[in-house]
């Protein structure tokens, strides 16, 4: 089932339902990691399940004889497979993220072709980080700059219309969701034009917006308000994360660029032995005001705290 589908039931019925994002496990670690989360989550009916993608990117080793040896790999491999494990395994539809940033256009045709067969028709289009290296690039190869040129691409794919000319090509049937920033993304010189770009996406055949993640609920209406206003109407996910520590109060804003509101910081200071219960209980507080300003859909992003996220779903519902 397509997520837009998900949204739109869930509107119609006025019902709330819930999805989450989760992280391939780092490089030589088992499946059994995501398949450990996913039973914990199953129980509460998720409608979907994010996987995150990662380009690949150097690392330096150091050699027995003392020298240095540069090496490419992918510290997170296995997006597609991991969404063909669940979907097929668990019957929970996912979305795989699929990137600009370190991948060629026939990296990326392949890719989708992979979902395809796999029976996965949703996707999150992003435009992704740069890789800390440079390859050589055949003369042939093309890669996607921007998340609305991805987007595009799959949009050309769902018409039958790959990048060679191809005879008896399928028509694939992916339904496209973008990314949405509340506070905006960190390389927008503002929000009104992050906005503006935004609704290019839209135009360009994005169905539905998840955001990244925020802890101000404020932000969240505001930047919504500001969507319709410039004339985006398809559907805003709200995305949020539940804090765990102390540290994070530095290494989320750090590397999702997005602010703790002062009440949450200051609480967490306070007691930062009790970080986790607070950060649990802010989500709750925020679960519950989007639930009750007509939010119908809301999305959880996990880093192994799949326990959190249900304790969370739990309070809300008592």
């Amino acid at each position: 089932m397509k997520v837009i589908d998900h949204i739109l039931k869930a509107r119609k019925e006025k019902s709330v339902s819930y999805s989450m994002e989760i992280v391939p496990p780092p490089r030589g670690s088992s499946i059994k990691d995501i398949t450990d989360q996913v039973k914990v989550i199953q129980p509460y009916d998720p409608k979907w399940i994010d996987v995150t993608s990662h380009a690949s990117n150097a690392y330096y080793k150091e050699m027995p004889d003392g020298s240095i040896k540069k090496k490419i790999f992918r510290k997170r491999p296995g997006t597609l497979s991991i969404c063909g494990v669940i979907q097929n395994r668990f019957k929970i539809d996912t979305i795989a993220h699929v990137l600009c940033k370190g991948f060629t256009k026939e990296e990326t045709e392949d890719a989708l072709i992979e979902l395809n067969y796999l029976g996965i028709q949703n996707v999150l289009a992003l435009q992704g980080d740069s890789p800390n290296y440079s390859k050589p690039k055949l003369k042939t190869e093309e890669q996607n700059e921007y998340a609305i040129d991805l987007v595009r691409q799959i949009v050309d794919l769902n018409k039958g219309q790959f990048l060679d000319e191809l005879s008896n090509t399928a028509e694939f049937d992916f339904c496209i969701g973008v990314a949405g920033y509340p506070e905006k993304h960190f390389e927008a010189a503002n929000l009104k034009t992050d906005i503006e770009y935004l609704k290019q996406k839209v135009d360009a055949g994005a169905e539905y917006i998840v955001t990244q993640m925020f802890f101000d609920n404020n932000a969240f209406h505001g930047f919504v308000d500001k969507c319709r206003d410039a004339g985006i109407t398809v559907p805003i996910v709200p995305g949020l994360k539940i804090l765990k520590s102390e540290r994070q109060l530095k290494s989320l804003p750090k590397n999702f660029h997005m602010d703790i509101p002062t009440e949450l910081a200051d609480q967490v200071r306070k007691d930062p032995e009790n970080a986790r219960e607070i950060g649990k209980e802010w989500a709750v507080m925020q679960t519950k005001d989007l639930i009750q300003s007509g939010i119908c859909n809301i999305h959880y992003y996990i880093m192994n705290d799949s326990k959190d996220v249900t304790e969370v779903i739990d309070r809300v519902s008592k």
